[in-house]
């Protein structure tokens, strides 16, 4: 079951956090909870995505993101994600998330986001998102333009690059 109590957390806590800018990292404090773990007693693979998706919603509202979304009507959707497991996240263990946007390729947002224990990296992700409305996805540029604040440039690195071209070479059904 999606965890509907954490999530709503997640939102208060971020309304109440300081405002970002996009090109900023937000930070997100959490504990892998019952309901979190396997059957090793560690955090599930899958919980660690879901907690970024926390990270993306706190990321979201601190920056207006999400008020932007509001107004204009629009969606999230994630498009695709390459993740990296190297260390585990046992019960009760405090942990963060943190949450960058690093690029755009004009269409597409590409969020690194990174669980952490201390100073050590837990768990790493490209997720590959982008806003929709009725009419289908919504250009990042558009975005941006709507965004109305100064943003950084946000060229796409060589290794997002070939994730991409990976990507397209990759069988669909």
């Amino acid at each position: 079951m999606y965890p509907y109590i954490k999530l709503i957390t997640t939102l208060f806590k971020a309304k109440n956090s300081p405002k970002m800018n996009l090109d900023e990292k937000s930070v997100l404090n959490c504990r892998a909870g019952l309901t979190d773990i396997d059957v090793f007693v560690e955090l599930n693979n899958a919980r660690h995505l879901t907690y970024m998706e926390f990270g993306r919603w706190d990321f979201a509202l601190r920056t207006g993101l999400l008020s932007l979304m509001r107004k204009n009507k629009w969606a999230f959707a994630v498009g695709g994600a390459s993740v990296r497991y190297r260390r585990r996240i046992a019960f009760w263990k405090k942990f963060t998330v943190t949450t960058q946007v690093i690029c755009h390729d004009g269409r597409w947002f590409y969020f690194l986001q990174e669980t952490h224990i201390k100073d050590k990296v837990c768990s790493s992700a490209l997720i590959k998102a982008a806003f929709t409305s009725k009419q289908g996805l919504v250009p990042a540029t558009e975005v941006l333009a709507a965004y109305g604040k100064s943003t950084p440039n946000f060229d796409v690195p060589d290794w997002v690059n070939a994730w991409i071209d990976a990507e397209s070479q990759r069988p669909w059904p």
